[in-house]
């Protein structure tokens, strides 16, 4: 499997003859370039947020997945499943807060859970339905999204083997939320891996044992 981070909240994720991308941008309101690379799937959190909802964008007539559609159900498109885990933006920082959706799926052998635009401590409820994460990709620039503390909690109770930072605070960019070192200053310097670009290639069995970030470089910067 391999993941590229476009940018923002924006995977291509490419596993078991797939390609799939997550929560695309709007590249005119983001400050990021068009992702340019076609889809098989598009999955987004909510259909009325542009900086997570624009599968117009991406070529290929892609099949479209809406989380919040599902009702906290699941689809199976083009033979992948996606969970979907109702959320919220943040109650405190958003004067109108719109309802998300993380999701999840499996892909070979591996699950990987987008957390979407969540704004909240994960409930009991959520957490529950991310149990098993292998791949998180986590919301890491804090308000107006989860607060770092409350995704810390998140993860010690998730402890997934692999977390993917996204939606933070890039030089020029979404200047508003923290940057990844705010994230990154809370784990061992032997956990952190910095990588030069945009993707991570992995299998299930070269899945570390103890918790590893990987912080990737945009590839629509």
């Amino acid at each position: 499997m391999k993941i590229t981070w476009c940018a923002h909240a924006a995977f291509l994720i490419e596993g078991d003859g797939l390609r799939i991308i997550t929560d695309p941008y709007t590249p005119e309101t983001s400050g990021f370039a068009p992702i340019t690379t076609p889809a098989d799937i598009v999955i987004r959190s909510s259909d009325d947020d542009d900086s997570h909802c624009n599968a117009a964008m991406i070529a290929g007539n892609p099949q479209v997945v809406t989380a919040t559609d599902l009702d906290g159900g699941a689809a199976t498109v083009a033979g992948l499943t996606i969970q979907a885990i109702p959320a919220q933006e943040s109650l405190i920082h958003k004067a109108q807060p719109g309802d998300c959706a993380m999701y999840s799926f499996t892909l070979e052998g591996m699950r990987i859970a987008h957390m979407g635009d969540v704004g909240n401590r994960l409930s009991e409820a959520q957490l529950t339905a991310l149990a098993g994460t292998d791949v998180l990709l986590a919301l890491t620039g804090g308000p107006p999204t989860i607060e770092l503390d409350d995704l810390f909690e998140a993860i010690d109770v998730l402890r997934p083997r692999i977390v993917v930072p996204m939606h933070y605070a890039l030089p020029g960019r979404m200047t508003t939320m923290l940057p990844v070192t705010a994230f990154v200053e809370r784990f061992p310097a032997e956990a952190v891996v910095w990588s030069d670009g945009p993707s991570l290639n992995l299998t299930r069995a070269e899945l570390p044992a103890a918790l590893r970030v990987v912080v990737l470089q945009p590839s629509t910067a």
